[in-house]
């Protein structure tokens, strides 16, 4: 475990940041919000199951970020950002690629 005062590192894929830039400027500052609470308190966002385990889902109106937590390096890594609609899917689509 890392000591409390040295925070996570915010890691994000050319791939997640591309998304990002190509968001409507309003989500897109909702969702640098959520970024920017995820790095405040990474432990308060849902935890997924089933095949998703290990990683968490943080809500952005109909928008999902789903991150995990790496407390040995320490960082946090977000796998994607994307509409509730289509996150789940490609989310393990992305997983099962790796």
């Amino acid at each position: 475990m890392t000591p409390p005062h040295e925070k996570p590192v915010l890691r994000v894929p050319d791939d997640v940041a591309s998304v990002l830039q190509k968001l409507h400027p309003v989500i897109k500052s909702h969702v640098r919000s959520g970024l920017r609470a995820i790095m405040e308190d990474p432990y308060s966002c849902k935890a997924l199951k089933d095949e998703l385990q290990g990683l968490r889902i943080y809500r952005v109106k109909r928008f999902r970020i789903i991150y995990r937590i790496d407390m040995l390096k320490p960082s946090i890594d977000i796998i994607a950002i994307g509409p509730r609609k289509v996150i789940y899917e490609e989310t393990f689509r992305i997983l099962t690629k790796k």
